[in-house]
Order: structure tokens, then sequence, then C-alpha cells
């Protein structure tokens, strides 16, 4: 696999990022598994379903954040896995709680804050891990 990543410097609306993922994934070839943290992991949710994705790893992703759009209904139509800090002081847990029970998400806690800079070799591993596995699955389409 390839992993590209997309510069959102200057954009200041999360519409215009997600039009940026958008236009920045529409040439890739193969199938497509979008990671986001924070409110990355907001746009990467808000665009997965009109992309396609095979998947979504989220880190903790900013949803349900006063200030942000609403997802639209059944946003997500691909396996989610989320995982966010026991600590964190940005994004509260009950936000990834409430995604996970509403879209069926697996939902991985870890003894770390926000930046969950402490258990990147634990979450790395997994999301290179799913990745493998969400291309291998029939698509569905």
């Amino acid at each position: 696999y390839t992993v590209e990543s997309i510069d959102y410097r200057g954009i200041d609306t999360v519409e215009g990022r997600v039009a940026k993922l958008a236009e920045g994934c529409k040439n890739l070839q193969g199938e497509l598994v979008l990671v986001g943290s924070s409110l990355g992991g907001f746009v990467a949710t808000a665009a997965s379903s009109f992309l396609h994705a095979r998947g979504l790893f989220l880190m903790a992703p900013a949803l349900y954040m006063d200030g942000l759009p609403t997802l639209r209904p059944k946003v997500v139509d691909c396996p989610v896995e989320v995982v966010h800090g026991w600590n964190d002081d940005v994004v509260p847990l009950e936000h990834s709680m409430r995604f996970a029970r509403e879209y069926g998400a697996a939902l991985h806690l870890l003894d770390d804050d926000h930046g969950l800079h402490g258990s990147i070799r634990l979450y790395r591993g997994a999301c290179q891990k799913l990745c493998c596995k969400w291309m291998q699955r029939p698509t569905a389409r």
C-alpha cells in the first residue's frame, strides 16, 4: 500500500478540508482507507462514504463537537476502528463512545491523552494490520 497525506494549511473551514480530501483522493489507484486524528478524524468520517472508503481508522476524533457541522445520517458505510485516550482533555471520550455505539465501530481505549503519543507503537501496528485486513475483504458495492 501507499500513504498519502493531505496538506490542509490555509484551509480554515471543515467543509473546505472535506473538499480538499475528496480532491486529493479522486485520482488515487486501488482501495482507500482513511486515517484521521482529532479534526482530521471528523474530516475523514465526513468524507468516508462518498469516497467509498474500505475502512476508517480514527484517533481521538473530534466528533459531536460544538462549532462543527452535524454529520449526515449514515455517514459511514465501512468498518471503523476508533482509538481514544482515557485522559483526553480536548475531545471528550464520551463522543467516541457515542459514535462507536451508533455506527458499530470498534473502540479502543488507551491510557493516554489527546495526542496519543505514549501509545503510538500500539495503534500504529493495529492500524497497519487493519488496513491489510480491510483490503483483503471482498468489495460489497
